[in-house]
């Protein structure tokens, strides 16, 4: 039996499981540090590869002035005007200018006859080779804009002296160009941030807006819940209180009717078909006066006393009991079982009851002519109890409410909703389950009740 004891208990479980749903989220702080993260992970990368792009395009204007200083040194063959002549073709002022190296000469010679002196260059020259970055220091030396310089060099024969030639060219457009791309990286990752974390926040603000509601959602849930728990400990405790009620208003006149049916036992005129109607109230009144004792026992909250019974020996019980309903209603019950169904423990008269309410549910539920059958079946380690009928049938909202206290789906008057409700308590006092469904196949109902398969050891 459900007692108003056993209810706080269940709640505080419910509402300890509910905020387990906030834990799986990603907490926004983390979600926040890694989408910083990979930002400057992707910034650094797109730096790197643009300084390895810069520098590979120095290389190539470098490759290209080697080139040019190549094409012009043969023109030394004439002589230096000749040369000159050549370079003031090819030189661009404050860009471009190209320089020579007279065999022995310590400075540079330029295309106008100037004499200049850059030590990078010369030890460049010295070293044998083909090109070579200049700072700024050294750029401005050589009378070019003090930005960074690439340097061209080769060397030509003439006759047995060795000339060297230096083409040396300012990389300020090739710089420029460098610091345009940068500030264009830097722009391209600042709006790309911008735009991430700008979504990122407007996700994580949905995000805690989903876990407030989803926090808020459960804690309605727990509250209705914890309502519905509290609204049928309530009707059980209502229940029980009613029945321990009825229980013992019915058993003084109980008493009376089998002391009366005793005295006419013991009258010598009555004649043999009296003496077995007078047995018979005496039998039915000994039985109800047990399974008053079982529910107020029930209701008490004491140890069951079990026995080891045969599932048959319960139908048969509960056939007997509502022979005659079935006959007046013009119903027919049909029975079938399996062979050697393994017994079950129970009360026998509180599990003849339960039977008992089934069968008259399904009879009340049937018309004239209906069918009503009676399954035991062996399902594993349980004993299946079947009742079904084709009777009118139920709705998926009454089966989800029908174990319910005071909820009956029979007319005023002729249902008081506790049947059911004191069938499943007594089940749930045995160890099993009983559910109530309607039928997919065909019309009608199905009720059914499973019991745990006994052994001696389940004697209790």
């Amino acid at each position: 039996m459900v007692t108003l004891a056993a209810v706080p208990s269940r709640l505080r479980s419910t509402e300890r499981r509910a905020p387990s749903a906030s834990v799986r989220n990603v907490r926004p702080l983390s979600l926040l540090l890694w989408m910083v993260l990979a930002i400057g992970a992707v910034a650094v990368f797109a730096y790197w590869g643009e300084r390895r792009e810069f520098a590979a395009a120095l290389r190539d204007f470098g490759a290209e002035q080697t080139t040019l200083a190549r094409a012009v040194a043969p023109t030394l063959e004439g002589g230096l005007a000749p040369f000159q002549a050549a370079a003031r073709a090819i030189e661009r002022p404050g860009l471009v200018r190209v320089l020579v190296q007279g065999p022995g000469a310590p400075g540079l010679m330029t295309s106008d006859g100037k004499q200049l002196r850059s030590p990078a260059l010369e030890r460049g020259l010295a070293e044998g080779r083909d090109w070579l970055r200049l700072s700024r220091a050294d750029a401005a030396q050589l009378e070019l804009p003090a930005r960074t310089a690439m340097v061209g060099i080769t060397h030509f024969d003439v006759g047995a002296r060795r000339w060297g030639v230096a083409v040396v060219a300012s990389a300020q457009r090739e710089r420029d160009r460098e610091w345009v791309a940068q500030w264009r990286l830097v722009l391209s990752v600042v709006v790309a941030s911008g735009l991430v974390l700008g979504f990122g926040g407007l996700a994580l603000r949905d995000q805690r807006k989903q876990m407030l509601l989803a926090k808020e959602l459960a804690v309605a849930a727990v509250q209705s819940e914890r309502d519905e728990r509290l609204v049928r400990a309530d009707k059980l405790a209502t229940m029980g209180a009613l029945a321990t009620g009825i229980a013992h208003e019915v058993s003084t006149p109980l008493g009376v009717i089998v002391g009366r049916a005793e005295q006419l036992l013991l009258r010598p005129d009555a004649d043999e078909r009296s003496r077995r109607a007078v047995q018979a109230i005496v039998e039915q009144a000994e039985r109800i006066s047990g399974i008053v004792r079982g529910f107020l026992s029930l209701a008490r909250g004491d140890s069951p006393v079990m026995q080891l019974v045969l599932p048959s020996a319960l139908a048969e019980v509960a056939a007997d009991l509502v022979g005659h309903r079935f006959a007046k209603a013009n119903v027919q019950l049909s029975a079938s079982l399996e062979p050697g169904l393994p017994k079950v423990a129970c009360e026998p008269r509180l599990m003849e009851q339960v039977l008992v309410n089934l069968l008259l549910n399904a009879c009340d539920a049937c018309q004239s002519g209906g069918q009503v059958e009676l399954r035991l079946l062996a399902e594993g380690s349980r004993v299946a109890f079947v009742v079904t009928d084709d009777g009118s049938g139920i709705s998926s909202d009454a089966a989800a409410r029908i174990l319910d206290p005071f909820f009956t789906t029979k007319p005023v008057g002729e249902g008081s909703g506790l049947g059911l409700a004191i069938t499943s308590e007594l089940v749930k006092h045995h160890r099993g389950t009983l559910s109530v469904v309607a039928r997919t196949a065909e019309r009608g109902t199905c009720a059914r009740v499973e019991l745990p398969a006994a052994t001696e050891a389940s004697r209790g």
